[in-house]
């Protein structure tokens, strides 16, 4: 079984989320605190983090950090509704998701279920022999194995978070049209609905890793009214489109 790790100080909550998850068959862990959960996490990794915000001892924003500091491991954010900048801030330190407060318990498991999903299928193909792999994606300086699930810059690897990889990799599939965020959203995250703040952070993250200036953006550019738009650079000019 997969097993999740469960971090929120409220005990109606954790119980109640803790059940939702063991019934659809995953091995869960409760964790009251921000050191108790590192502890946890340290001492038995889990496959996923359901991570309230706001904990006592440490809050949820320096967790996501310390547990991420041996390597990536997916994370939903609890957040309480209308804290927009806590939303933000969460997808800004890597989460892969979030669930604002009061949430449906189905509607988190599915959640869950779609991250580890994706997580799934990136284990898998780090795993495959190299033989098998795709030849790969590549736009300038960027280059991108779908299948190794390895994105590189001038040769140097990036460290993307799952959903950051799928958007880049959503990009260069579809270089040259313009997307809306809403089409974003239903095609990298899988969702029908939700908040379009997670695709512009997401964006923004992007850009701070691929793009030589990230104010001044010559890959993902935005289309005022429409969405976003991912141009391929000049053969002759690829380093300075960068």
């Amino acid at each position: 079984m997969k097993r999740v790790l469960v971090v929120d100080d409220d005990p109606t909550v954790s119980e109640v989320v803790a059940g939702y998850l063991t019934r659809a068959g995953f091995d869960v862990d409760v964790a009251a605190d921000g050191p108790s959960a590192v502890a946890r996490a340290s001492a038995q990794p889990p496959e996923l983090v359901v991570l309230d915000l706001m904990l006592p001892g440490m809050d949820g924003l320096e967790v996501c950090r310390r547990i991420r500091e041996t390597g990536p491991l997916p994370v939903i954010m609890l957040t309480a509704r209308g804290d927009e900048e806590d939303r933000i801030l969460g997808l800004e330190v890597g989460a892969d998701d979030y669930v604002t407060k009061p949430f449906s318990p189905r509607e988190l498991v599915l959640r869950v279920e779609s991250v580890l999903r994706r997580a799934g299928a990136l284990a898998t193909a780090q795993s495959a022999p190299s033989a098998l792999r795709l030849t790969g994606l590549r736009a300038g300086p960027l280059a991108l194995d779908p299948t190794a699930r390895r994105a590189t810059r001038d040769g140097r690897e990036l460290a993307l978070t799952i959903r950051e990889f799928d958007l880049l990799e959503f990009f260069l599939r579809n270089s040259g049209r313009a997307t809306s965020r809403e089409e974003l959203m239903r095609r990298v995250w899988g969702w029908e609905f939700g908040d379009l703040s997670t695709v512009t952070v997401h964006v923004r993250r992007l850009r701070e890793k691929i793009e030589d200036d990230p104010a001044r953006p010559r890959l993902i550019n935005t289309v005022w009214g429409v969405g976003y738009r991912f141009d391929v650079p000049e053969a002759n000019g690829a380093d300075d489109a960068a």
